[in-house]
């Protein structure tokens, strides 16, 4: 197969690369009448340049094909318009092409019209391969990743640590076992020992060449990342620069300490790479339930049973808090299920300090078993003399 050039479809066309869609149509439309097979019959000549203007209006014209083309100097539909992209943006950036198409014939991957495959050489041929997977390889930037050379900060972890129920209100410390990355004690986190050397894979150069079916392209060394130099991986942490490590770690819990709060111990993350911080530890504390109190937020709420006696005549009886034995007043006529307030009762605020909820007391009225004759009596008597229906109202909303 001869060897061709990359093919300049504005020079075929005879306009600028800065040409309209109506100036490339309008120069197309003037030399196909020129060259058209029906104006030249029998002239071979004539219909090899006509299939070089078609192709060429064919790629020019279609917006998507002449980006492609434009970007990377010819044009397939093996490539994908995102790598050719990258390509350019490669070469706007003054970095040289990693490929090297020089004795390389595109005449097989041409995307216009009357441009035929090679058996031989063109995509999926046994010989060459994927055209699209070697140019994937080549424009989307893939190559072995290169740690970098500065300080790298280490990551955040974030565990839930969980508390009694005592310990949240009153505050104390706290232990939590957690596994984190610390700085290797052999490298320091430099993740190599000893000085640099040549890298052997690029023999110093930076680069190696790698060949796909009759293309050859540079790119950076995947052993030294393009650099030339090497070290040797420090056995200890493998050239990670840190180890994993488990520890316990101890931390204060406020007084009045909610459910979900969040507590940040600085420097207690995952340790950072050639010398960089290391992260933060985040403990999101669960706090314990308890058999009698429900905390919510800063108020404590209790259900607290009462006698039928005590809630007709009214009462002061002892009720448990957190601070321990309070009296609280039951009014005259308390019904069950009625809340009482105890005030600044409840948990201290963790925020604000000597600021206290409330205690929220809910009533709930006893009814006694009668177990005598004379405790019945005594009941009987007491509806004769107190005889209101409590459900009138009830039927007077229907």
């Amino acid at each position: 197969m001869p060897t061709t050039a990359n093919k300049d479809y504005y020079a075929t066309l005879g306009v600028k690369k800065t040409a309209t869609p109506e100036e490339i149509r309008k120069a197309f439309r003037k030399m196909a009448r020129k060259y058209h097979p029906d104006v030249n019959p029998n002239d071979k000549k004539s219909e090899e340049k006509f299939k070089e203007i078609s192709e060429a209006n064919d790629v020019l014209s279609d917006e998507k094909k002449r980006k492609v083309y434009d970007q990377v100097g010819f044009y397939s539909d093996q490539i994908d318009p995102a790598q050719a992209e990258a390509y350019a943006r490669q070469q706007a950036g003054g970095r040289r092409a990693p490929v090297d198409f020089e004795g390389f014939d595109f005449s097989g991957f041409q995307g216009g019209p009357g441009q035929q495959s090679s058996s031989q050489t063109g995509p999926g041929s046994a010989g060459w391969g994927s055209f699209k997977d070697i140019f994937s390889g080549i424009f989307s930037g893939a190559q072995q990743p290169q740690r970098p050379r500065g300080p790298e900060p280490g990551t955040d972890l974030e565990y839930q640590a969980t508390v009694d129920f005592w310990t949240a209100i009153r505050g104390g410390q706290a232990r939590l076992q957690i596994d984190r990355l610390e700085t290797c004690p052999s490298c320091h986190g430099q993740a190599q020992t000893g000085g640099p050397i040549q890298c052997p894979e690029c023999n110093g150069t930076g680069q190696v060449t790698q060949m796909g079916g009759r293309m050859k392209f540079n790119i950076p060394c995947p052993g030294c990342g393009g650099t030339g130099r090497t070290s040797n991986a420090c056995p200890t942490c493998h050239g990670e620069g840190a180890v994993a490590r488990t520890e316990q770690v101890e931390f204060r819990i406020k007084p009045g300490t909610r459910d979900g709060q969040r507590i940040r111990l600085q420097g207690k993350g995952n340790a950072g790479l050639n010398g960089g911080a290391p992260g933060d530890l985040f403990l999101i504390v669960r706090t314990g339930t308890h058999p009698v109190f429900n905390r919510v937020g800063d108020d404590i709420q209790i259900t607290v049973p009462v006698t039928v006696p005590e809630a007709s005549l009214g009462a002061k009886v002892d009720v448990p808090t957190i601070d321990g034995r309070a009296q609280l007043k039951i009014p005259p006529g308390t019904q069950s299920g009625q809340k009482l307030r105890m005030r600044e009762r409840g948990v201290e605020n963790a925020q604000n300090p000597g600021k206290r909820g409330d205690e929220i007391v809910t009533v709930e009225v006893v009814v006694p078993t009668l177990q005598d004759e004379r405790s019945k009596e005594i009941m009987r008597e007491l509806a004769k003399l107190n005889n209101q229906d409590p459900r009138v109202a009830l039927f007077d909303k229907l």
